[in-house]
């Protein structure tokens, strides 16, 4: 394992503010690294996970999976650096939030798949960057909660419209209104997260999840990703065509005949990314 270095080059730079990890089985460890302020985004760590994902969007450099995490035990991340943000002219505030905003959008978009370690800690901006993940694991001392209308704001980086189709829209209201903190245990119940685990597991199972996906055909991944979000805002005919046009697409690829093969010569696959 090396630290903070890219997996197959050095295209990716050392970040001030990430801590960017290759593991076994082609995954990436990607952790907020600034636990002095319970990794909070400020406009560099903004600037830099743009940068990251679109790099990763670019060129995958053999990442099969991103696993995200925070530093520390405390915090995950507790949203915008309120300090920084501290006498913002509204000129300065929206040029940092549309910073965000790219950010967000550029982890959305990004192909390859996401699984979130909630180490500790989600407020705000920091629960919203967990749910433009694909799914997460949460340790069972994490609390979560979107906070902004106790600033005089409101979520603008996805909650308002992520948390409803993840916990329904009468549970999310509550949790949007109120800004009230709520247990992983809650949010297990509540379907925002796939498992609760001690605060010592989270990482792990977080990161044995993701070489399993990591084994699979990405191709595959990528089509069947693509297919469920965008597939999910469409009228179910619709949606069905979405992906089977999706499906068709692997069809003439190297790793559907390397995994067809593989079943039947009772191997592992090796698949390409072809």
């Amino acid at each position: 394992m090396t630290d903070n270095f890219a997996p197959k080059n050095a295209s990716i730079p050392v970040y001030e503010t990430l801590l960017v990890t290759p593991q076994d089985g082609d995954v990436l460890l990607v952790t907020l690294n600034r636990p002095e302020v319970a990794n909070a985004l400020n406009t560099r760590m903004g600037q830099e996970l743009e940068d990251l994902w679109g790099r990763l969007t670019l060129d995958a450099q053999g990442v099969r999976c991103v696993v995200l995490t925070g530093a520390g035990d405390k915090a995950f991340c507790g949203g915008g650096d309120l300090k920084e943000r501290h006498g913002m002219s509204t000129e300065q505030w929206t040029r940092q939030h549309e910073i965000f905003e790219r950010q967000y959008w550029a982890l959305l978009d990004m192909p390859i798949p996401t699984i979130v370690a909630l180490n500790g800690h989600a407020y705000a901006g920091g629960l919203e960057m967990a749910l433009t993940c694909d799914f997460m694991y949460a340790s069972s001392k994490a609390r979560l909660a979107l906070t902004e209308v106790t600033l005089g704001i409101m979520p603008g980086a996805g909650g308002t419209q992520l948390l409803p189709r993840a916990v329904g829209e009468r549970r999310a209201k509550e949790i949007l209104m109120t800004g009230r903190p709520f247990t992983a245990q809650d949010a297990l119940n509540w379907g925002l997260v796939n498992a609760v685990f001690e605060p010592s597991e989270v990482l792990a199972q977080a990161l044995e999840t993701a070489k399993i996906i990591a084994r699979n055909a990405p191709l595959s991944i990528k089509q069947l990703k693509k297919s469920i979000r965008y597939g999910g805002q469409m009228e179910l005919k619709t949606a069905f065509r979405f992906e089977v046009e999706s499906y068709n697409h692997l069809i003439n690829t190297q790793d559907r005949v390397e995994g067809i093969a593989a079943f039947n010569e009772k191997r592992p696959a090796k698949f390409n990314a072809r």
